[in-house]
């Protein structure tokens, strides 16, 4: 289980590398010895494949490979195994594909006894009550987080990712020691993009996340070091 609450904020800060393979290089490079973690989502992952994961293991990073599985037990533990072979710190799927689906998951990170951080996805930070309720769920939006994350306990993961707007409550639900992953992090005035629950960086923490999520306020800023360093400063102050 990863001891996250040893770090300082900053060091818990993941830089979401969400563009082409020399742009996530070249902003890995610049932010060394400043952030600790960078995420590999499907846009990036699909492209390169693992050598992207152990490129950024080998400039020292921690490494969360964002795949959202889902699929039958027998698929998402094969993938699980997969994942977790190319050095990958933190790997998700999501919650909705059922408590034997991420039973699947966790056995694999048992049987290749790795200290991978095992997520489920509750609900996704770019969707709303109305959103949500187009997927047919009819529990409203806070609910339907908290089952899921019920779930992922049952299964034995290492944790969830949920907007910080409900970490509150997902911190009382699963213990002091859980990971709670939050995107929809914004700094004040920055952009909201596709996100629809967000807060800001220090508000995120505050409400007991354990790591936060940030991608274009940094990686789409002219100085992207610039934009690490006042996040930090924020967290830190």
């Amino acid at each position: 289980m990863l001891d996250f609450n040893s770090q300082s904020r900053t060091e818990r800060v993941i830089v979401a590398l969400d563009c082409g393979r020399d742009e996530a290089l070249d902003l890995a490079r610049k932010l060394q010895g400043k952030a600790s973690w960078m995420k590999v989502g499907m846009t990036l992952y699909y492209a390169e494949g693992p050598s992207i994961v152990a490129a950024l293991k080998e400039m020292g990073y921690k490494v969360f490979l964002d795949l959202k599985f889902h699929d039958i037990p027998h698929q998402v533990k094969g993938a699980a195994a997969s994942a977790i072979a190319t050095g990958a710190d933190m790997i998700t799927m999501h919650a909705v594909g059922s408590i034997p689906m991420m039973q699947a998951a966790q056995e694999a990170a048992n049987e290749a006894r790795s200290e991978v951080v095992t997520l489920a996805i509750t609900v996704l930070t770019s969707m709303n009550a109305e959103t949500l309720a187009e997927t047919g769920v009819t529990r409203n939006l806070e609910d339907q987080v908290r089952a899921m994350a019920c779930n992922a306990r049952t299964a034995g993961l290492s944790g969830v990712v949920a907007s910080p707007l409900e970490a509150p409550m997902l911190r009382e639900l699963l213990g002091p020691e859980a990971c709670i992953v939050t995107p929809g992090v914004r700094p004040a005035g920055a952009a909201l993009g596709d996100q629809s629950r967000v807060t800001t960086p220090a508000q995120a923490f505050d409400n007991g996340a354990s790591h936060i999520v940030v991608g274009r306020p940094i990686t789409a800023a002219a100085d992207p070091v610039a934009a690490f360093d006042a996040i930090a400063k924020e967290l830190e102050s």
